[in-house]
């Protein structure tokens, strides 16, 4: 027997443990069998559901177009053992185990992929009527209140926040939107681009109220710091996530300032053996010269097959993505890839009160990242320009008329 083969016989017969059921843990698990691995592989999740999707609990799930968003994935046949309803609690890295509710469980190599869990408004925890929107229990705890129309206070007009006031007023429900800063999406996006997003709110019919802070909840009203009441039948917080490490603190994995595992580019993290991806963890970014912590979904979609690929030992693969996600809201279908916070340049294409627009962030007339509003086909053709690091003509840029491929600046 070569020592080829010795070594990756050993590495097939390591337990790989992945913690965390969502979209990130799932992958993982799919993507160590779908590249060949055949150890034993456990799925750890700290919610009793079917591991489920969690993009449509704000959409389809929420206004009752469907019961839930579970993963069409046959564990079963791929041979990985599911261990729902058990919350991780903590990991000892000498002893190679996880700490759980129900025990410990021994692993050979642990894939830490618990996502994000979101922030909470100060002074309303256990409230009545006070609500999240993360989980599937979220979802259909939320539910009835938009059945009932009952008048609904959105706290935070940040993605999630513009997404869950989409629905309540697809629902039918009278909405105000209260907002710490002075315009929507004040934390992802520059004001420029934010602004235009505004008169989106009046023309859905929602009450959009910025540079507005929650003093407390009372029964039935939202009080805020100038004194005024505003009233509601519920209350909805989205006022951004953090990342769900709290458990692993004393395990010596290195965290970062959001409490993100710091992985590196391979998403290893400080203690041997041990990957961290999705939401969870940042990694740093060689196209972007920094480290990158991304909350969205085709992260938790394409972290998983770099982890898998390192576990497997066959190839050294680098995860160095071009970021993407997209937000459905007041009827229009918003697209972003890149990451813009080092651009030199602002390039618009299209009216931004119209109904499809898109900005292009340049560095050094290259394209680093693209908002799509109505306009997907931007955004796909952006995309392949961003990973090409493609040098673009600014003026053709501007010509909304003309395809993003042929504004590409001419060879020197």
């Amino acid at each position: 027997m070569s020592e080829q083969t010795q070594q990756q016989g050993t590495s097939q017969a390591r337990r790989v443990v992945v913690v965390g059921a969502g979209m990130a843990g799932v992958q993982t698990a799919v993507a160590l069998r779908e590249q060949g691995f055949t150890g034993p592989v456990t799925l750890i999740g700290a919610e009793p559901h079917q591991p489920y999707d969690r993009p449509p609990l704000s959409k389809a799930v929420l206004l009752g177009k469907a019961e839930n968003s579970a993963f069409e994935v046959d564990f079963e046949a791929l041979d990985i053992e599911l261990a729902l309803g058990r919350e991780a609690l903590g990991v000892r890295p000498a002893d190679r185990e996880l700490d759980t509710e129900t025990g410990p469980v021994p692993y050979d190599v642990l894939v830490l992929a618990t996502g994000a869990e979101p922030i909470t408004l100060p002074g309303t925890e256990g409230v009545p009527g006070v609500h999240l929107l993360r989980t599937l229990d979220d979802a259909e705890r939320l539910r009835p209140v938009l059945v009932r129309q009952h008048d609904v206070v959105v706290v935070g007009a940040g993605w999630i926040g513009a997404e869950f006031a989409t629905a309540a007023r697809e629902a039918g429900c009278a909405v105000t939107v209260v907002e710490a800063a002075d315009r929507p999406l004040a934390g992802a996006l520059p004001a420029e681009v934010a602004v235009p997003m505004t008169a989106w709110y009046a023309d859905s019919g929602a009450d959009l109220r910025t540079r507005a802070r929650v003093a407390r909840v009372e029964p039935g009203a939202v009080v805020l710091d100038d004194g005024s009441q505003v009233p509601a039948g519920a209350v909805v917080v989205g006022i951004g996530a953090r990342p769900a490490t709290a458990w692993l603190t004393g395990s010596g994995i290195e965290l970062g300032p959001h409490g993100e595992v710091l992985a590196d580019d391979r998403l290893r993290t400080s203690v041997p053996d041990v990957y961290a991806v999705g939401d969870c963890a940042s990694f740093p970014s060689g196209r972007y010269g920094e480290r990158l912590l991304i909350h969205h979904w085709d992260n938790a979609l394409q972290g998983p097959r770099t982890v898998a690929a390192n576990i497997l030992g066959e190839t050294d693969a680098v995860y160095d993505p071009v970021p993407y996600f997209w937000s459905e809201q007041f009827g229009r279908f918003v697209q972003y890839a890149g990451h813009h916070a080092s651009a030199d340049r602002l390039v618009w294409r299209g009216d931004p009160s119209g109904p499809s627009w898109s900005v292009c962030w340049l560095r050094e007339d290259r394209l680093v990242a693209l908002l799509a509003v109505g306009r997907p086909r931007d955004l796909a053709q952006g995309r392949r320009l961003i990973e090409a690091g493609q040098e673009m003509d600014g003026d053709a840029l501007a010509d909304p008329a003309r395809p993003l491929k042929n504004a590409t600046a001419a060879p020197r």
